[in-house]
């Protein structure tokens, strides 16, 4: 008799991400700069000094130390991971055991799902409302009647582009004092309503951070948990000795220490996705093609559209990557330059 795949495995596809070269790449949700000249030569003299025989500081203490003065949070706060996916994975596999219960919400990011899945966590999905926001009242009370041990959702939400404000955020967290509420702000750089100050004031919250957003780091992979002490040491205990490699974490350490920079690359991010938000508002207004379009706290647009096949594919045929679900598409702000043209392509498309 032959070996078999396990249920859990036996149906998997590895992930499909847009592959090929397109000139403008609006589709992931990265950050719109590459890091300039001055920086590369400080990461390359950095690297130069590693000892590449040597296994990696488990601790990860250089960029620990790093992302602590950025946001102004104590060390002991901080664990690392390699990207914010090894974390999820870990949290889920460790925090949760086998027929737990866990909250995600629809639409949200899928990889929640998926390792809670590997790991035989159950997973309640809580349907949002229809204009895509989340009523904290009836969150709370789906949690409650599932018998949920975790919620976990990201604020801002990708890929929605929509947010709850502090005190949402904070009514849940007290509310479900009895279960972990792990609050992924992978794109909370980009607006002003995180929780960062407020770990320590709760027993059930874990913030999730990453560097593939504001920080322009995608691909360098590092990501962060933020939590009181007895579950950072808990994630810190879980993890493997060595998941961050000495080269990401030189790399990680060195822009992180760059604040002005990162302050002026969101600036500049938040303020193009404005812009882009605007510009396709305008279009709508003039070719009405859109059922709604998303005004994001984010650094993408969402659109929701029927036609989010054929847009998608014209896009691509001019050399412009955007992302589609069913129903909607979704942008990525891109420089001033690269908008520009994506708009260009989009008025192409309604004055076909």
């Amino acid at each position: 008799m032959s070996y078999k795949l396990n249920k859990k495995l036996v149906n998997l596809v590895p992930y499909d991400p847009i592959t090929g070269h397109y000139d403008i790449r609006l589709d992931a949700n990265e950050s719109c700069f590459n890091l300039n000249d001055s920086l590369k030569a400080k990461i390359a003299k950095s690297i130069s000094q590693i000892d590449f025989n040597r296994y990696p500081d488990s601790l990860s203490k250089a960029p620990t130390k790093a992302f602590a003065e950025l946001y102004n949070i104590p060390e002991d706060y901080i664990s690392v991971g390699n990207g914010s996916d090894e974390l999820i994975s870990i949290i889920e596999g460790c925090f949760f055991e086998a027929g737990d219960t866990i909250v995600n919400v629809s639409h949200d990011f899928s990889m929640y799902e998926f390792y809670a899945q590997l790991y035989e966590v159950n997973v309640a999905t809580y349907q949002k409302e229809e204009d895509l926001t989340i009523n904290v009242d009836k969150l709370i009370a789906f949690c409650k009647e599932k018998g949920a041990k975790g919620l976990i959702f990201s604020n801002p939400c990708n890929p929605t582009s929509l947010g709850l404000d502090r005190a949402a955020v904070r009514k849940i967290i007290t509310s479900l004092s009895d279960i972990l509420i792990i609050l992924d702000e992978a794109y909370m750089d980009f607006w002003d309503q995180s929780l960062l100050d407020e770990v320590n004031d709760h027993d059930n919250l874990l913030i999730l951070k990453t560097c593939s957003k504001a920080i322009g780091l995608a691909a360098v992979r590092c990501g962060f948990a933020v939590a009181n002490k007895t579950i950072t040491n808990a994630i810190r205990a879980a993890k493997s000795p060595y998941n961050n490699d000495t080269v990401a974490q030189t790399i990680v350490a060195d822009i992180l220490s760059e604040k002005e920079y990162l302050r002026n690359c969101r600036d500049i991010i938040v303020e193009n996705t404005k812009q882009l938000y605007k510009a396709i508002t305008a279009l709508d207004e003039k070719h009405s093609c859109f059922e709604k379009v998303y005004e994001p706290c984010t650094n993408f647009v969402l659109i929701k559209t029927d036609e989010f096949e054929k847009i998608y594919k014209f896009m691509l045929e001019n050399s412009i990557a955007i992302r589609k679900f069913k129903g909607f598409i979704r942008i990525t702000a891109g420089t001033e330059k690269e908008n520009a043209r994506f708009m260009e392509v989009l008025e192409k498309y309604y004055s076909k």
